[in-house]
Parts: C-alpha cells; sequence; structure tokens
C-alpha cells in the first residue's frame, strides 16, 4: 500500500495522544494545575492533530463529515465517535486537576482512559478487518497498535519502568508480526485463480495487463518496497522504537531517565514502523495486474 503521510502521522500521533490520556485518566503521573494544563495541552494536541492530518488523505475533504454516519458497519465511522466521546469525557475530569484538583471525578478519568484505548482499537479495526490485504488481517495488528499507544503514552507520562515493560512486549509481538507477514506473503493464499474463480478449469495466467499505463489502483495498492531496504527500515523501527529506549531505562538510575530523548527516538521507531505498516501491505488486487 502506498505509505501515505497523512496516515501515518494520522496513526502513530493519535495513539500517542490518546495513549496519554489513557495514562493520566489512571492518575498518572498525578498532575494537577499548570503541570496538568500542559500534559493534557499534549495530549489533546497528539490526538486531535493526528485526527485532522487523517482529513488530507481524502480526495474530497467534505466526506469527512461521513465518517460519522456509517457507525453500524465502518469501523472508521466508529472510531470517529469514539475520539469524540473520548475528548468529551476526558474533557471535565482536565478541567477538574487544573482547576480544582479536587479528586472527585476520578470515576470519570477511569472510564475517559478506558474509553481511549477502545479508540485505539477502533482505529486499529479500520486496517485488522480488510481479508484483501494479508499482512493487517490478524489479531496481532491491534495488539501492536494499543502496546505502540500505552508505552509511547506511558514515556510521555513519565512512567518509564511501565512502558519498559510494555515496550519489550511490543518488540516481541512486532517481530512476530513481521515474521507471520513475511510467511504469509506478498496476497496470502490468494492466487490469480482464487481471484478470478477460474482455479477450476486449471492454471491461470494473464494474458494482457488491464492497462498499458499506471493507474491510481497500481499506486495505491500495489506499492512495492525493496527487501534489502524493509530489513534496515525494521531495524531502525526495533532499535529505536524499543531496544534504546529500554537500554536507557535500565541503565539510568531511577527519576534520572532523560525524558526527551527516549520520546524522540520512540517517536522515530514508531514512524518507520508505522511506515512498513503500510508500505508492505499488498492488497489481492495486485493478482489483476500480474504482480
Amino acid at each position: 500500500m502506498h505509505p501515505a503521510p497523512s496516515v501515518i502521522f494520522f496513526t502513530a500521533f493519535s495513539g500517542l495522544g490518546f495513549g496519554l490520556l489513557a495514562w493520566l485518566g489512571i492518575g498518572l503521573p498525578p498532575v494537577s494545575g499548570v503541570t496538568a494544563f500542559v500534559f493534557y495541552v499534549l495530549a489533546y494536541g497528539m490526538a486531535v492533530g493526528g485526527l485532522l492530518s487523517s482529513v488530507f488523505h481524502l480526495g474530497n475533504k467534505k466526506n469527512a463529515v461521513k465518517a460519522f454516519s456509517q457507525w453500524r458497519s465502518s469501523w472508521l465511522s466508529r472510531e470517529g465517535i469514539m475520539a469524540v466521546v473520548t475528548l468529551l469525557t476526558m474533557a471535565p475530569y482536565a478541567f477538574e486537576q487544573v482547576f480544582l484538583d479536587s479528586g472527585a471525578l476520578k470515576m470519570l478519568g477511569l472510564l475517559g482512559a478506558v474509553l481511549a484505548m477502545v479508540t485505539v482499537f477502533t482505529t486499529s479495526m479500520i486496517y485488522t478487518q480488510l481479508k484483501t490485504v494479508p499482512r493487517w488481517n490478524t489479531p496481532l495488528t491491534p495488539i501492536l497498535f494499543v502496546l505502540f499507544s500505552l508505552a509511547g503514552g506511558g514515556l510521555f507520562a513519565g512512567q518509564v519502568r511501565a512502558a519498559a515493560a510494555l515496550l519489550v512486549a511490543l518488540g516481541v509481538i512486532q517481530v512476530i508480526a513481521w515474521m507471520q507477514g513475511d510467511a504469509k506473503g506478498a496476497t496470502g493464499a490468494s492466487t490469480l485463480e482464487t481471484a478470478t474463480g477460474l482455479g477450476r478449469i486449471g492454471k491461470t495466467r494473464l494474458l494482457e495487463p488491464p492497462h498499458s499505463g499506471q493507474n491510481y489502483l497500481l499506486k495505491e495498492m500495489a506499492y512495492t518496497v525493496g527487501r534489502k531496504h524493509a530489513m534496515k527500515l525494521r531495524a531502525v523501527a526495533l532499535i529505536c522504537a524499543v531496544v534504546l529506549p529500554v537500554v536507557l531505562i535500565l541503565a539510568l538510575p531511577a527519576g534520572h531517565v532523560l525524558a526527551v530523548p527516549l520520546i524522540a527516538l520512540h517517536i522515530i521507531g514508531l514512524l518507520a514502523a508505522r511506515w512498513l505498516f503500510f508500505a508492505e501491505a499488498a492488497h489481492v488486487v495486485r493478482l489483476y495486474y500480474g504482480k
């Protein structure tokens, strides 16, 4: 699939934003006043900024309104609705922490934390549901989205020890997902025979391509990244998102972990992993073009 920058930014930073909101919702770190204000501005900025960036991937920006109307059948609609519900639920809790700090809305914060993770789950299901993209159509996809959100949000929240454990789990699941995807192959169990329904009469081959020039489907659905480059990016993703942050967390004394380098490294790794998430995904429509 074509790795559009707007969708990469959307899935990466909205996940981090909702992950940070989840940590704040359970009271970690225990913040109030100006400090709480800064944390919530950061969390809302990433969550809302990520969601808004997804609009740039639409051919007609007005279609964004329709994302809220198809909730019965569309995970995209469910994500939009859950995002709004989460942000509205966390708003009074954030106000209470910034201006009152009475602790009266703890249960609302816990509810907001759960809703934040449900929102991340709905984002992941936009891709997981697609049987036509074998690399995405696996239970590991929502697990990865949630782990990236919680681990990254934990780093932003300063919960580095918990984040380190989540990062280790994330690294293991990510490696398994890559191996599983490689084993499936570009189009999984689908072949030209199954795609056309002509398998019962024997081996099928493409006589001529549907057309001689490039088209939208080839550009968006048949993007190919070289294996050599993919392996390099996998190494960058794993080392930056997981290995180096965990090493730094474990090597430095508690309370002396440098938050900015940890977060910067993790974001670099996250963006590399998310670019690969799209670039390595192959839609079965490529079979019609002999790819």
